[in-house]
């Protein structure tokens, strides 16, 4: 296997069993959760903090505006860069901000402190006015909970910042909790406490609830395809305080497919929240935030090649968007797996059912759906198929979506973005990159952003037709998405972080 690694994905609950369910998760005792804070007006500044900006994980921004379509980062030519910043060679986790600091996962090939040698996850801290380095905080890579190629990977979880404390997940499994000075408060680790396993590495963005750090641990197979230890969690909840897991779950089971790349999502449904859990089995599991109950759960697959078999199935490496209880999650598999499915799909859910919802067939209108959540899906083959052309709707997408205004805009890691209706799932337009795409589509201020593997970043306009405003190259590819805080763009490749601001 080859290392390709670059998820950003580059982000609950005990629970009683429903029909279906082939496990029931570990339980302590339940943790009040506060309301989400509203990222969109919640402050008068415009702060990233998390993957997806909230924990809807909608990659949408409604208060920042002017933001820059045309820089340069060419040496000596450099147009509208506030500041940059080298990073390692290979970046996958991308930039959150918070509190005046930008926090970034990189690997160790240019390392900042010459005491901290070999290979190494590192989370770097830098000041968001100025560029300057702060600080950074290095965790080894265990040869023994990752494949050998990964150990220079780096660190792969984009960071959550909340209560003036940074949450994330290194390779090696351990989920830690510093300040924002970088002292490390507590470290829970997944592999010694519960023995998880991660296919490649561990990579999630976590999700943080009230009291609660929400997990997907990454638990899966090793290169041949075993699953090491099906008993360990693919869900955790862990006081943000203490450190201790306060519930465990390992529904996914004997059924995961891969690996667990995905991240938690939170919806409220009726006052409730809900914690959004995406399998490696290509099954949805919903819980509720405080008490850990199952709410629902929602088989992605309806027809299976080999349950449990590395060859073909789908399931999610892309986080789901919760907007107005409507549900948007692409379909995919790992990047490096080389068995990928033709063809994928993408879906809207309903999140307020209750129960199993899962559905029989992608066909919302099918009979065999009508208690199903699903409420449209698009995708597949074309049928019949093009004289010429592309044979699929939509290939298998490693990237979260961007909802707003009515439309839902998603990239395919086969290097193509779909403009859809938000209510019917119909297409208004295509775009072919030419190129991987790796990272997500990134709405503010009527525009579009997205960054390719051949290290463009392009705009489009808002909108049912499509009209690409600027290309705009930079130094290496891009893997992680676009965010923007506080007026300024921060544009993220696999060796540098640039902050793009007009005028500077």
């Amino acid at each position: 296997m080859t290392s390709s690694w670059k998820f950003v994905a580059f982000g609950l609950i005990a629970l009683a069993p429903v029909a279906g369910s082939d496990a029931c998760p570990r339980r302590s005792r339940t943790v009040s959760v506060a309301p989400a804070l509203d990222f969109v007006g919640a402050k008068a500044k415009s702060d990233a903090p998390l993957f997806g900006g909230t924990p809807a994980r909608n990659m949408v921004n409604l208060v920042d505006k002017d933001i820059p379509i045309d820089w340069s980062v060419e040496e000596g030519k450099g147009k509208n860069i506030k500041w940059s910043v080298p990073l390692g060679d290979k970046s996958y986790g991308g930039p959150v901000i918070a509190d005046g600091k930008v926090y970034v996962g990189t690997n160790n090939r240019r390392p900042r402190d010459p005491k901290v040698k070999g290979s190494r996850a590192i989370l770097m801290c830098f000041d968001e006015a100025t560029g300057k380095f702060l600080w950074q905080i290095a965790h080894e890579i265990p040869a023994e909970v990752t494949s050998m190629d990964a150990l220079n990977e780096g660190l792969c979880s984009t960071p959550a910042v909340e209560g003036g404390m940074i949450y994330y997940v290194t390779p090696g499994c351990e989920v830690v909790a510093a300040d924002t000075t970088g002292k490390v408060q507590w470290t829970y680790n997944m592999n010694k406490e519960d023995k998880v396993f991660p296919y490649h590495l561990a990579n999630c963005s976590p999700l943080v609830a009230g009291d609660l750090v929400m997990v997907v641990t990454g638990n899966g197979t090793d290169e041949e395809g075993k699953i090491h230890t099906p008993e360990a969690p693919s869900f955790i909840a862990i006081n943000k305080k203490t450190g201790k897991a306060m519930w465990k779950s390992n529904l996914p089971g004997k059924r995961i497919i891969e690996g667990q790349f995905s991240n938690p999502t939170l919806a409220t449904v009726d006052g409730k929240q809900q914690v959004i859990m995406p399998g490696g089995d290509g099954v949805l599991y919903s819980f509720e935030a405080e008490t850990g109950k199952l709410v629902w759960k929602c088989d992605c697959v309806p027809v299976r090649v080999k349950p449990g078999s590395r060859a073909l199935d789908l399931y999610f490496v892309a986080t789901p968007v919760v907007v107005d209880n409507r549900l948007y999650v692409a379909m995919g598999v790992a990047p490096m797996n080389a068995h990928t499915p033709p063809h994928s799909q993408f879906l809207c859910l309903d999140v307020t059912k209750k129960g199993d919802v899962s559905f029989k067939s992608y066909d919302a209108k099918d009979p065999k759906n009508k208690d199903s959540a699903l409420v449209w899906a698009f995708g597949g083959p074309f049928d019949p198929p093009p004289e010429k052309g592309r044979q699929v709707k939509f290939g298998t997408s490693i990237s979260t979506a961007a909802v707003h205004d009515g439309l839902v805009y998603i990239a395919e890691e086969t290097g193509y973005m779909h403009c859809l209706d938000a209510k019917t799932g119909q297409r208004y337009w295509e775009h072919d990159f030419r190129a991987t795409v790796w990272g997500s589509p990134y709405w503010v201020d009527g525009k579009v952003y997205i960054g390719t593997d051949d290290g463009e970043v392009i705009i489009f306009q808002h909108g049912k037709d499509r009209k690409v405003l600027a290309t705009v190259s930079v130094d290496a590819a891009v893997h992680t998405t676009p965010v923007v805080a506080n007026g300024v763009l921060y544009v993220q490749t696999r060796s540098h972080l640039y902050a793009i601001s007009k005028g500077k």
